[in-house]
């Protein structure tokens, strides 16, 4: 236990982020598979499955919305844990982690009553249509059981990862995906069950994951410890928490909001096939941004350890290798898109119209991304330092004043109109980064400052 503590203040710092980053990175790709891997097998059941893939698509905003209520709590929590570890408070950390725990058990319960009386009303809102209501609606009245698992799964992970146990993390992600994957061929094709077995294999999978971290938690392994005593979320614990969090929960939660407007949009402009075009582009995107997710989630216990200590120097040097690995990332995978789209769509669909649609349209998406690993690292740098506010500034800038408004400002632009809609994203996203890096060369000297009188 010791010596992971010493390790995240000592340690040369490019050995130990890839010792933390790489199964943080292997940890998100294989969590991106529950999404994925079931989308890949709905979008080839047999005569129905692209309306099959685009009712599934239309049910990822209220998914969204129930990892984002897991991050407002953990994405805030962890990071002043290991500031907590950092000062050498591990009191605190632990009454951070059960009251985070507990608050978590409430949101969940919470979300799933929600999910489960008004999930048709909600995924009608969110784009969907006449046609794929019925696979929708199948997906999301059995997910919504799962939520608790979902929510612990994600957030009291991000406290195994806190303490530096990445590995130990990563092994909770593969023992749910591996049993999603499994599942998903027997129960959506042996069992015939279609998207209820997609649904169905990936809250088994999500339930296995959760009993899995609750287990390490609970052990003796941990240098923080999951304890009943703690699991009260009193005020004073957890608002500092959520006030970190709302930054992440902002990104992840207004993915929902801007799903509902991009979809909308689409379906008004170019159809079912715009709204399954844009069901593939998320998922691209998604996954293509998990492994620079996953290097900067890697950084954060050393950024916010070192914080606590007040060791200038090491945070320093962890955020420039940061910027540059992901930014490197960002610029590798920009390329590969723009050279081989249609190789990324071939793997949603076989639907030949589908491919040649969505492999235009992931061009046009994706084309503001090579510069985005300058966002990622600055945003994680914000919410590792304990920046609440200059981290929900950037998420909010980025979605909402920039985002949201160019959804409906680009189509009057653009004479393509679903094109248009399509041009929104890579318009934000270059100035988003453009923004984020102004404020953050302001505010990461003032948080140095801080720490070093």
């Amino acid at each position: 236990m010791n010596n992971k503590k010493e390790m995240l203040g000592t340690a040369p710092i490019g050995k130990l982020l890839f010792s933390l980053a790489l199964p943080t990175v292997v940890a998100q790709l294989i969590n991106m598979l529950y999404n994925i891997v079931d989308r890949i097998y709905i979008g080839h059941i047999h005569a129905v499955g692209d309306l099959a893939l685009t009712g599934v698509g239309v049910c990822m905003p209220l998914i969204m919305i129930v990892s984002a209520f897991a991050a407002l709590v953990s994405s805030g929590g962890a990071p002043r844990a290991s500031i907590f570890m950092g000062q050498k408070d591990i009191d605190s950390a632990n009454r951070t982690l059960g009251a985070c725990f507990g608050l978590q058990i409430i949101v969940s319960l919470i979300l799933t009553v929600v999910l489960l009386v008004w999930n048709r009303e909600l995924l009608l809102a969110f784009g969907a249509s006449e046609n794929t209501i019925e696979y929708a609606s199948e997906y999301m009245s059995i997910y919504a059981v799962g939520t608790v698992f979902v929510q612990l799964t994600l957030g009291m992970n991000a406290f195994i990862t806190a303490q530096g146990f990445t590995k130990v993390s990563m092994v909770s992600v593969i023992v749910g995906a591996v049993t999603n994957i499994i599942l998903d061929p027997i129960l959506i094709y042996g069992l015939e069950m279609g998207v209820r077995g997609a649904a169905i294999a990936t809250v088994i999978s999500q339930a296995l994951s959760c009993f899995w971290i609750i287990s390490f938690l609970r052990s003796k392994r941990s240098i923080l410890r999951l304890e009943p005593k703690n699991f009260i979320p009193y005020p004073k614990i957890v608002l500092p928490c959520i006030a970190l969090g709302t930054a992440t929960f902002i990104m992840q939660a207004s993915e929902s909001v801007i799903s509902i407007c991009f979809n909308s949009s689409l379906l008004k402009y170019g159809g079912d096939i715009a709204v399954g075009a844009m069901t593939i582009l998320t998922s691209v995107m998604q996954f293509a941004l998990l492994p620079s997710q996953g290097i900067a989630q890697g950084a954060q216990p050393i950024l916010s350890f070192n914080y606590g200590a007040k060791n200038v120097g090491r945070v320093k040097q962890t955020y420039k290798i940061l910027l540059k690995t992901c930014l490197i990332y960002s610029v590798t995978v920009w390329a590969a898109v723009m050279l081989f789209p249609s190789a990324f769509v071939s793997i949603f669909t076989p639907d030949a119209p589908l491919i040649a649609f969505a492999s235009k349209a992931l061009r046009i998406y994706f084309s503001g991304m090579v510069f985005f690993g300058i966002q990622i690292a600055c945003q994680m740098t914000f919410v590792s330092l304990g920046q609440a506010l200059s981290s929900v500034t950037v998420a909010v800038v980025r979605k909402f004043v920039l985002l949201l408004p160019l959804i409906y400002v680009m189509p009057s632009i653009i004479s393509d109109r679903a094109v248009g809609v399509y041009f929104a994203e890579p318009v934000a996203d270059i100035l988003a980064v453009t923004f984020t890096a102004i404020l953050f060369a302001f505010q990461f000297k003032k948080a140095l400052k801080k720490i070093e009188l």
